[in-house]
């Protein structure tokens, strides 16, 4: 189900773009509906989210550097792929695919939360003088806007529903299987805005478009690999590769266009295709081991 969704994404992307103002919308309901299955108490912060929150700084910096004295356009691509935080949707597809849905609920809110206060800073050092006619106070500001509506509030109403009407609460616990489906109209959406996003960007060649996308891909791949790995050691194997791997573009876009040589956004745009593969690959090896323990 998931590749048809992308393939209509891509196939009809002029049509489906200007559904994009309803994917925050999408997002929340998934969240709302995935963070009903989350107990209060397990939610804390551990080392393991900690040490992830150290790739998504370290790891950005040293790609920065090792692209930099290749293609500096290049070079903020690669570093915006591991920099950007961790997806709203992303305690939807560890529920889907049996993870630990607070632990990636917690790292969830650090990374975001991290570089609302962080990135402005982070990026505003390495990026154009020209594209910073936006303070630093302003640009925490939008970020909490972009972000926080969508991660915070699906949340405190999950848990407050929880605490007031507990058989309301348990009737959207086995309503799972909507977030599954919310989050096929999602990317479908996604996928083409991405696609319209990637034909507009014609002051690019094409070798740096494909070097973008080429390094994209490795990147994704590679940080859902060490995420899944490092979570392995801590329980959270599903949560780590999801935590590390599962990005959230659309803000990274925007920070890229805001900082960054806009042209640069093309390495986050190829990423939300690369993820959604690797999502899909997974859904699909999962309900493959199901059938064969029936």
């Amino acid at each position: 189900m998931l590749p048809i969704a992308m393939v209509i994404g891509i196939s009809f992307y002029k049509q489906l773009a200007i559904l994009a103002p309803a994917i925050p919308y999408l997002l929340a309901v998934m969240l709302f509906i995935t963070y009903s299955r989350i107990i209060l108490r397990d939610i804390r912060l551990k080392k393991f989210h900690y040490i992830l929150l150290g790739i998504q700084y370290g790891g950005s910096i040293l790609v920065y550097l090792l692209f930099f004295k290749f293609n500096t356009t290049l070079a903020q691509a690669a570093m915006i792929c591991i920099l950007a935080p961790t997806a709203a949707s992303a305690p939807v597809i560890t529920g889907i695919l049996g993870g630990n849905i607070s632990s990636i609920a917690a790292y969830s809110f650090i990374s975001n939360l991290s570089i609302a206060i962080l990135s402005p800073l982070f990026l505003a050092l390495i990026g154009d003088a020209s594209v910073g006619a936006i303070t630093f106070g302003s640009s925490v500001i939008i970020i909490f806007k972009k972000v926080f509506p969508v991660l915070l509030l699906p949340f405190i109403l999950a848990i407050t529903i929880s605490k007031v009407s507990p058989k309301l609460h348990n009737t959207i616990r086995k309503a799972q299987i909507l977030s599954f489906y919310l989050w096929a109209i999602a990317l479908t959406i996604v996928t083409s805005r991405v696609t319209m996003f990637i034909s507009i960007q014609g002051n690019a060649s094409y070798k740096l478009k494909l070097a973008m996308a080429g390094v994209a891909l490795i990147i994704c791949v590679l940080q859902f690999w060490f995420g899944r790995r490092i979570g392995k050691k801590y329980d959270s194997t599903i949560a780590g590769g999801q935590g590390l791997g599962q990005k959230n573009t659309i803000l990274a876009i925007w920070l890229t266009q805001t900082y960054l040589n806009p042209v640069a956004s093309i390495g986050p745009g190829s990423y939300v295709l690369w993820q959604n593969i690797v999502n899909s690959y997974q859904l699909w090896h999962k309900e493959r081991k199901t059938k064969q323990k029936q």
